[in-house]
């Protein structure tokens, strides 16, 4: 994107300042009671029982460094938890996705990447850096922030790097099971959206969508950073594949206690309907702290979801979980 220094800077202030807000929302604590309508809910599109609260638990920022592979296979092990993307640019996304092809139908996607937000932990891209110069910055790494990317990339060098990323992991002979964004890139502009549901439609492969026709719903992500404009919401009522009704992140804590005591308040919030509430699993160790401030978080988050109390939660209040392979099934039979 080339900007002119008198008139283009003032037309991209509005589209920086969603793009940072969107960057800043998987840390968000977001407990607000949202309607997700009164209509027939996505969850009961699928099949899922009318009223249900249905979740996708979703295993963030996978292949991004080996403690955060060591906890996503410990989940999938226990199956605990059954669903994650892989951030292919990093150098341990395709151990786990090679460790993925010999699992029963593993519910992991590509975590489509565009940024390299850490100090020193970070990343180039998969696609040759000739095809994409805007995203590379003077480190010959990806940019740090999405508005960073915003200002210097073009749609079409993120639509080049997302389909390099998806590519890869089918060439390994591994079919991704969703795709969804890192730090919200896709959803930094009205083109990097258009192009993140194009890629879905044209592989076959569902994105994480959320259904926009409910205005309580676009009004709160609008709110939160999203920039849904009018294009947007209509690009998403167009989209074929299976939308979300909502879309959260595991709250921050305190203390482990603090943190599950947020995460049953998030989930006691929400309405009836299919929601992704995405978390960054880690287990502990110096590099881990070295890699993000957030080490703290990502190892509680590690063991949220085999807490016994958390299950009981679940099972008390008729929490459904689900995943995306599921789902993708579900729509599929419904056909």
């Amino acid at each position: 994107m080339k900007i002119n220094i008198k008139t283009g800077f003032f037309r991209i202030i509005p589209v920086l300042l969603a793009a940072a807000s969107l960057s800043m929302l998987p840390s968000c604590n977001r407990q607000k009671t949202v309607s997700t309508g009164t209509g027939i809910t996505n969850a009961e599109k699928l099949g899922f029982p009318k009223d249900s609260k249905v979740l996708i638990l979703h295993c963030d920022d996978a292949g991004m460094c080996e403690e955060a592979n060591i906890a996503v296979k410990n989940y999938f092990q226990t199956g605990d938890i059954r669903s994650a993307a892989v951030m292919v640019p990093c150098d341990f996304a395709m151990d786990l996705v090679e460790w993925a092809k010999t699992l029963d139908e593993p519910d992991l996607g590509v975590h489509l990447t565009h940024t390299s937000e850490w100090k020193t932990w970070r990343w180039g891209t998969v696609a040759d850096p000739a095809q994409v110069p805007g995203l590379i910055d003077p480190d010959g790494k990806m940019w740090r922030s999405v508005p960073e990317v915003i200002i210097h990339a073009t749609a079409e060098e993120i639509e080049t790097e997302a389909r390099a990323q998806i590519d890869k992991v089918i060439a390994a002979g591994y079919r991704p099971s969703h795709i969804d964004t890192h730090m919200g890139t896709m959803y930094g502009s009205a083109d990097n959206v258009k192009a993140f549901l194009k890629i879905a439609e044209e592989y076959g492969i569902p994105a994480n969508a959320i259904d926009l026709s409910n205005e309580e719903v676009a009004d709160f992500f609008r709110k939160a950073g999203y920039p849904l404009t009018p294009e947007v919401v209509d690009i998403l009522a167009g989209y074929s594949l299976p939308k979300l009704d909502f879309f959260s992140s595991v709250p921050d804590g305190d203390s482990y206690e603090n943190k599950r005591e947020n995460f049953f308040r998030l989930v006691a919030s929400l309405k009836p309907g299919l929601t992704e509430i995405i978390f960054h699993p880690s287990v502990e160790t110096d590099n881990l702290k070295t890699i993000t401030g957030s080490w703290q978080q990502r190892v509680w988050e590690a063991q949220l979801f085999s807490d016994p109390v958390v299950k009981e939660f679940f099972a008390d209040n008729g929490i459904i979980i689900t995943n995306w392979r599921e789902v993708m099934t579900r729509h599929e039979n419904k056909k």
